[in-house]
């Protein structure tokens, strides 16, 4: 086959990067995390924004546009940006540092711990692309980022679920003197957690709703699934109750031994990370060391390397969609 041939050949369109996890016709708002850092920003002069070459893929443009001699782009070198935010802490600014979640923990890890971490500086990392919501394959793809994190001393850890989460963590990690590390959704992000009269607080798990059958402790995007297969199993009158934990660390550990106490109940932790080191087995260790004892399952992302490919179709594969979490969880009730 000749050139002239293949050039005349359409060029085939992949969605593998696409990374809103909004389902068709939910409601969602446009960068959460650049418009309430900007509102913060506005109030506190210390604040500046922070990113390796990623600033439109972060939602920090918008920062950047509000307050450009605030904003610094420190080009693709993720060491270099960690290790500026903290000098910067160390005059007294407040970064917040934003890159992909990948090349946060992995690449730059030794920087956040030997430069923020050690000396408990006060820099915000906020990360792009958790979990399983890019389809870019292992080179994106955080699947281990928040077990790398909670091993990290000093390092508050926390998953958010919606956009309206998002918005009220901003400021509430301003106000927590100490180093953060927040995974972000980015783009239009879904609005779930308003229907529940909901407010964020650091440390602190809540319970969304409340069922009889089963208890589903999430995190991040897990929750706004989690969240959908209760309403599924409605139709069957199984009760599904839904304990939201964004703060991975500290844990909750008093509201989630409360809830997991309560006699008859299948447990299950859904996390959008690896099975390894995440939330499943910082709640696995917390019952276990208090004698708690429920029946106790995980849905997580396995241990390996993920597929690439359109989110949906990994989502279904992984088990980690509302159906397949709802097939999931039937089959475990029998």
């Amino acid at each position: 086959m000749n050139d002239a041939v293949i050039s005349k050949k359409p060029r085939l369109k992949t969605s593998a990067m696409i990374a809103s996890i909004a389902g068709e016709g939910q409601i969602t708002r446009s960068a959460p995390f650049g418009h309430a850092l900007v509102e913060l920003a506005r109030a506190r002069q210390n604040v500046v924004g922070m990113t390796a070459d990623l600033g439109k893929y972060t939602d920090l443009h918008l920062f950047a546009q509000a307050f450009p001699e605030r904003y610094y782009q420190m080009g693709m070198a993720e060491q270099l940006l960690m290790g500026a935010a903290a000098g910067l802490a160390h005059e007294g600014a407040q970064p917040f540092v934003t890159t992909y979640a990948v090349f946060a923990t992995r690449r730059a890890y030794d920087f956040m711990h030997q430069a923020i971490a050690e000396d408990n500086l006060d820099v915000k990392i906020v990360c792009a692309l958790p979990g399983l919501t890019t389809g870019y394959g292992p080179s994106h793809q955080a699947a281990e980022d928040l077990a790398l994190m909670r091993a990290m001393p000093n390092m508050t850890v926390i998953d958010p679920c919606d956009a309206l989460e998002i918005e009220q963590m901003v400021p509430a990690i301003a106000d927590h003197k100490g180093p953060v590390y927040a995974r972000l959704l980015r783009g239009n992000v879904p609005v779930v957690l308003d229907e529940y009269d909901y407010q964020f607080e650091l440390g602190k798990a809540k319970l969304l709703r409340d069922g009889a059958e089963v208890l589903i402790i999430s995190t991040g995007i897990m929750t706004m699934r989690a969240l959908e297969v209760a309403k599924a199993f409605e139709a069957d009158n199984v009760g599904v109750g839904v304990l939201h934990v964004p703060t991975i660390k500290p844990l909750d550990t008093a509201t989630i031994l409360r809830e997991a106490k309560r006699s008859g109940r299948l447990v299950v932790v859904a996390q959008n990370h690896t099975v390894i080191g995440g939330l499943g087995e910082a709640v696995a260790s917390a019952l276990l060391t208090a004698g708690v004892t429920p029946p106790f399952r995980q849905i997580a992302l396995p241990d390996a390397f993920l597929d690439a490919g359109a989110l949906p179709t990994l989502h279904d594969r992984y088990g980690i969609s509302t159906n397949a979490m709802v097939d999931t969880i039937k089959g475990w009730l029998g």
